[in-house]
């Protein structure tokens, strides 16, 4: 384990540090990939001081098989560093056919993440998180099981993931009348979607919550991987969380531009994209994937260049202005 590698952020006002750049397992861990390729990849996060492995319920294909390979994963290589990881995973989500399948639920929630912990071959995660928001299940229910979650040892810590400020302002408060804190939110944020500054950050430094951050290279499109076309291997030639026509004139103009911002702070357009999601201290931490070792080592190296100027700040939403790009 690496810890001098990277920066490590409180979460929020816990005393929980989160390493600024952590690996999600949404993609490229499932039965589809070999596992000895899953391995190499943990390993290298682990060289690259990566102690926070995000996953959920539903990743794979197919559902659950990302928890699956991690369980694996951590039989062959992590058993003696459960003390030295954090773990997490996410329910809510459609899992099995029936009315308590899905939904935020008591019932539900219980039954996935039970499922979750015998996939993962783990006592607990450290973090539980309501992937999404269940309006026709009352907050009372969804924030008294999170409370029961952390109660019964299941979970050391809870979060949110894509509620809307309102929602998560509630459940703070009324999880903190409950003595179970809410640790964290997982929204989505990049240079391509801006939405969490409007009025979510705010409310999570009120509540001193925490904030990791999903897809801040707007799933591939904030790289040079499309500048030439869809290559035919693509996630956007697949369609799968990224459709072909996200790739826009006006996308790519953006990225031509950031380009020539990344070179002249000697950076690739991913790790300028990386080090400006975290120009905010705000944000605990931002998920990459990874698809190699080479990859993801790539990725990290955003953290030896966090700093901004005024200029540099200014040139990027310049730049998505002249490209006609709103977030």
């Amino acid at each position: 384990m690496n810890y001098e590698r990277q920066p490590y952020r409180r979460c929020g006002r816990s005393g929980l540090r989160l390493p600024a750049i952590s690996l999600g397992l949404w993609h490229n861990f499932g039965a589809d990939r070999p596992l000895d390729g899953q391995r190499a990849i943990v390993r290298k996060a682990l060289d690259l001081g990566i102690t926070h492995f995000d996953i959920a319920d539903r990743y794979g294909p197919p559902f659950g098989a990302a928890e699956s390979a991690f369980g694996a994963i951590h039989r062959q290589d992590l058993r003696g560093l459960r003390d030295e990881i954090v773990v997490t995973t996410k329910g809510r989500n459609p899992m099995w056919e029936g009315p308590y399948g899905e939904g935020n639920t008591r019932k539900h929630l219980l039954a996935t993440l039970d499922r979750s912990l015998r996939r993962l071959g783990l006592d607990f995660v450290d973090i539980f998180y309501l992937h999404r928001d269940d309006e026709e299940t009352s907050l009372e229910e969804q924030v008294g099981t999170l409370d029961h979650i952390v109660r019964s040892g299941r979970a050391l810590y809870v979060g949110v993931s894509n509620y809307s400020p309102e929602r998560t302002a509630e459940v703070s408060r009324m999880l903190r009348e409950l003595g179970t804190p809410l640790l964290v939110h997982q929204p989505p944020y990049s240079l391509l979607n801006r939405g969490i500054e409007q009025s979510l950050l705010g409310v999570l430094e009120r509540e001193g919550v925490g904030c990791v951050v999903y897809s801040p290279l707007a799933q591939g499109l904030l790289t040079d991987r499309y500048l030439d076309g869809i290559p035919a291997d693509s996630r956007a030639a697949e369609g799968r969380f990224l459709t072909p026509d996200r790739v826009t004139p006006e996308v790519l103009s953006f990225v031509r531009a950031l380009g020539v911002i990344a070179e002249a702070r000697g950076q690739t357009v991913a790790q300028l994209a990386l080090a400006w999601a975290l120009r905010d201290e705000r944000v605990t931490s931002v998920l990459v994937g990874a698809s190699s070792p080479a990859q993801l080592e790539a990725n990290v190296a955003a953290v030896d260049r966090l700093d901004f100027t005024g200029d540099e700040l200014a040139a990027i939403d310049a730049a998505a202005k002249e490209a006609g790009v709103t977030a």
